[in-house]
């Protein structure tokens, strides 16, 4: 029996509304209106024409487990205000895939656990120096987010989703933390918006977005954590111009208008100077971003694919046993195939036999 759970999935994941969706299966809106409430069934030409266009197989729609969504109220999604309701819905289907795909490894992977401590009472620049003391990285810079992330239990997942308003989000299931990251913007831009998301974790783990300053909170977290203030004084006692931001920058793996806005709040700029960066860097847009750093990756997801390759499971065989096409794994998964050479040894797994 098909599943309407399973075809509504489908739909959002496609990013479409009923109307829309049935525009595209060639029927009246009421038709997928009935079937999802449960009241009809799918004609079979529509039922061939959704596996079609969606790439999905026959199989996954006749699961007959329900998909578990991110829970909304849980969740904190950057650029909520600016966010479509259509764009929300296909990052959260994204979400309910990714934990299919979670709860698969978890059975064959004992994966990190977090050691992430709550700190409600904490300013956010408090509650970065407190984490960053509790992982002993003290003062020095942070080298890849994605990875330090992980190797403190947080499973990091990349969306690939071609909206400019979707940032990131993340959320609390069955006490383990995710963070989802839309890998289509700058690395610097995502490396802030993965420490923004550890914030909301750390501090914002019972009320999600909610919390009316949630995502000032978090973007001063993500500041003060990948830049932390008394190495930031050290390394630049004052800035002079522009072009010494676009150097200095590279120490922190920051964009140069976080280093801009860090430095002026500091007082280690005029705001003389600050105005002219800010205005100069808005000109050239803020997909522009001077001096690139290279992307960042999974390290946690490399390992795994690279164990279960050697085991001669592919990825594709995973999304065969999933039910789910290649395609959704290869995205949620930054982009990584099985490698053809075993990846260096750096986060410690377990694997269940």
């Amino acid at each position: 029996m098909i599943n309407p759970e399973r075809v509504e999935l489908v739909r959002k994941r496609l990013g479409l509304t009923k109307i829309g969706f049935a525009a595209d299966l060639g029927v009246d809106r009421k038709v997928i209106q009935r079937f999802e409430a449960g009241t009809a069934d799918l004609p079979a030409p529509c039922f061939a024409r959704m596996c079609e266009i969606s790439g999905y197989p026959a199989a996954f729609f006749y699961k007959p487990s329900s998909p578990e969504y991110p829970n909304p109220k849980g969740v904190s999604f950057r650029s909520l205000r600016s966010l479509t309701a259509g764009k929300r819905d296909a990052a959260m289907a994204a979400g309910a895939l990714a934990f299919e795909f979670d709860d698969w490894i978890s059975e064959r992977y004992e994966l990190p656990s977090h050691d992430l401590s709550q700190t409600k009472e904490a300013t956010p620049a408090e509650a970065a120096a407190l984490l960053r003391a509790t992982w002993g990285i003290g003062q020095r810079p942070i080298g890849n987010a994605i990875n330090l992330l992980e190797s403190h239990g947080v499973r990091v997942y990349s969306l690939a989703e071609e909206s400019r308003h979707l940032d990131a989000y993340s959320l609390w299931r069955n006490d383990i933390p995710y963070v989802f990251l839309n890998t289509l913007k700058t690395t610097e831009h995502s490396r802030h918006d993965a420490c923004h998301e550890l914030g909301h974790l750390v501090m914002h783990r019972h009320c999600g977005s909610s919390h009316p300053d949630a995502e000032n909170e978090a973007n001063a977290f993500a500041s003060a954590f990948l830049m932390p203030l008394e190495d930031l004084k050290a390394e630049i006692p004052w800035a002079r111009s522009l072009e010494q931001l676009i150097e200095k920058k590279k120490r922190w793996g920051v964009s140069v208008a976080s280093l801009n806005y860090a430095l002026n709040k500091a007082g280690r700029i005029s705001d003389w100077n600050y105005r002219g960066n800010y205005i100069a860097l808005n000109k050239a847009g803020r997909a522009h971003e001077p001096n690139p750093l290279p992307p960042e990756t999974s390290q946690i997801w490399s390992k795994i694919l690279g164990d279960l390759w050697r085991q001669g499971v592919s990825l594709s065989r995973v999304a065969e046993q999933l039910s789910v096409p290649e395609k959704e794994l290869n995205d949620l998964l930054f982009g990584i195939a099985a490698p053809r050479q075993p990846p260096k040894e750096a986060i410690a797994l377990s694997i269940v036999r």
